[in-house]
């Protein structure tokens, strides 16, 4: 199985100005498809989803998107047009893991970490980052391995722990790891939070059948997950993930209305998917 694994970000309503707003800033990057509820977009050639979901969760910073880039213009220019209307989390400035790194929230909630990567170390890129906060805290490397039992293809790329004689030694400083070839970032969070993971980032797994479905459905739940309504589940983290087989989205975008209907309403009442139910009308 070598499921496309993509963010989705709940918004009030505001998704397609998000996405506009995104879309200027960040080279590679277009609108794919806009409805009501969902916006598809992407930028530097990552998919993303945004969902007008309403008020029920709001973003923070515990999944955060890390950008990579090649020059200091490139970190400065994107640090300083997602400030507008936002604010700063951590200054853009020179930290001990790179000469230009800054920490932004944007005017729509969602956080970006831009970093400068030093020449021959990696290419410029977009990529979802975790950090395990509050009561997650120090849960950063069991869950890579949890993730790294269930996705194929995965591989830890670099891992890097607190050293020895640090207060928060042997936590997960940093760490780069991919899940069917979808690059993640994970890090232990120390100090004093007020937030963790929620529904208002969450990973959508894109399936091809009920199999897939059935398959990281369970062991997504597993060992203390929480099955939700709609495809939407939280493991044993408190991650958000979206098991979405491709038959339901097709339905949903049937031409014909009566049948999209009935696939939605179906939806409604479903927590796992179910595709032979969603097909009966």
């Amino acid at each position: 199985m070598t499921n496309n694994i993509f963010p989705c970000l709940w918004f009030n309503g505001q998704a397609q100005q998000a996405a506009e707003f995104y879309c200027s800033i960040f080279k590679q990057s277009k609108i794919k498809d806009s409805t009501p509820l969902v916006v598809t977009f992407e930028l530097m050639g990552k998919k993303i989803m945004g969902l007008n979901g309403g008020l029920m969760f709001k973003i923070n910073p515990s999944i955060s998107f890390f950008i990579m880039e090649e020059t200091a213009e490139e970190v400065t220019d994107k640090y300083n047009k997602l400030l507008m209307g936002g604010k700063s989390l951590m200054p853009l400035s020179s930290y001990p893991w790179s000469e230009k790194y800054g920490w932004v929230q944007d005017k729509f909630g969602m956080t970006w970490q831009l970093m400068l990567i030093a020449e021959g170390k990696g290419s410029k890129k977009l990529i979802p980052s975790f950090l395990f906060t509050a009561n997650q805290f120090g849960r950063g490397e069991e869950a890579i391995r949890f993730y790294n039992e269930i996705f194929s293809n995965a591989q830890t790329k670099r891992l890097e722990r607190y050293p020895d004689g640090d207060a928060h030694a042997g936590k997960l400083l940093y760490s780069e790891f991919s899940l069917n070839d979808n690059e993640l970032i994970a890090m232990d969070g120390p100090g004093a939070h007020e937030y963790t993971f929620n529904e208002a980032v969450s990973l959508v797994v894109d399936c091809k059948n009920q199999e897939e479905v059935d398959y990281y459905w369970n062991k997504l739940t597993a060992d203390g997950g929480q099955e939700s309504m709609c495809a939407w589940l939280k493991d044993k983290f408190g991650v958000s993930w979206q098991i979405v087989p491709r038959r339901l989205v097709e339905l949903l975008n049937d031409a014909d209305k009566a049948k999209a209907e009935y696939a939605m309403q179906a939806l409604m009442k479903m927590k796992k998917i179910n595709v032979a139910n969603l097909e009966r009308s």
